[in-house]
C-alpha cells in the first residue's frame, strides 16, 4: 500500500505543488489548508507523515503539532520561512522529527520524507529483544513504551530511537556519526547539534540529575555510552 502524506500549509500553491510531487514519487497525499482541516485528517486518514507548517491561520503549527503528539506518534516534518534556531529547537522539544527551511527543493524535501518514513518503519518492525530491564527503566520495543522509576514517559519517535540505539550498544561508546546515521539518517551527517540537543531531552526524562547524568554518559569529543 502507497504510505499516506498529509500536507497542512495555508500557501495554496505550495499546498499544490507538494501535493504533485508526492504522488509522483508514489505517495498518497492528502491536503488541509489551515491547522483545524489538518487535525481532522490525522484523526480520519490516518496518515503516515505530516508534513506542516508553522505559520497558518486558525491554529498555528506548534498548537497543531502539540495535539498530533497527544493522539499518536506520527512522524512529522515542520515547515517555516525563516529558519531561526528557536524554531528549530521548540519544534524538537514538541516532538518533531525533520524541519525544512522554505523556500526547499522539492527533491530535497521528498529526499527527507523517504528518510524519516524508513527510519519510522525500522522502529515499528523490531521484534528482536523486545523488552530492555535495567534498575530504574523498562523499555518495550514493540509498543514503543518507555517506564522510568516506574512512571510511563511519554517520548517523541526521535527520541525513543536515539534512548534504542544508546541501548542497544549499551557499554560501548557510539559516536556522533553513528547516531546520525542510525537515528536521522545519511542527510544529517556531521550535523552534531541533532545529537547533542536530543541527548539533552533524553537525559531530562530519563536521569534523576540530568547534570550528572548515571545512565547516558558523554565521551567527549567522540560520542555517548549508555551505562550497563
Amino acid at each position: 500500500m502507497k504510505e499516506k502524506i498529509l500536507v497542512v500549509d495555508d500557501d495554496l500553491e505550495l499546498l499544490g505543488l507538494t501535493e504533485t510531487w508526492l504522488r509522483n514519487t508514489g505517495y498518497e497525499p492528502l491536503t488541509a489548508r489551515d491547522g483545524m482541516e489538518g487535525l481532522q485528517l490525522v484523526y480520519s486518514g490516518r496518515p503516515d507523515l505530516v508534513l506542516l507548517d508553522v505559520r497558518m491561520p486558525r491554529m498555528d503549527g506548534w498548537e497543531v503539532c502539540r495535539r498530533i503528539r497527544e493522539m499518536c506518534d506520527v512522524p512529522i516534518i515542520m515547515f517555516s520561512i525563516n529558519g531561526q534556531k528557536s524554531d528549530l529547537l521548540r519544534g524538537f522539544s514538541l516532538g518533531v522529527d525533520d524541519y525544512i527551511t522554505k523556500p526547499f527543493h522539492f527533491p530535497e524535501l521528498v529526499a527527507r520524507v523517504q528518510s524519516v518514513l524508513r527510519r519510522s518503519l525500522a522502529s515499528r518492525q523490531r521484534d528482536d529483544n523486545v523488552t530492555f530491564h535495567n534498575e530504574e527503566m523498562d523499555l518495550d520495543w514493540r509498543s514503543r513504551q518507555v517506564w522510568i522509576r516506574g512512571q510511563k514517559t511519554s517520548m517523541s519517535p526521535t527520541e525513543f530511537r536515539l534512548l534504542s540505539c544508546l541501548i542497544e550498544n549499551r557499554g560501548w561508546v557510539v559516536t556522533h556519526e553513528e547516531l546520525l546515521r542510525k537515528v536521522w539518517g545519511p542527510n544529517y551527517f556531521g550535523d552534531k547539534a541533532y545529537v547533542k540537543l536530543y541527548i539533552r531531552y533524553l537525559r531530562r526524562k530519563v536521569e534523576k540529575d540530568p547534570g550528572d547524568p548515571k545512565w547516558i554518559l558523554t565521551e567527549r569529543g567522540v560520542g555517548y555510552r549508555f551505562s550497563c
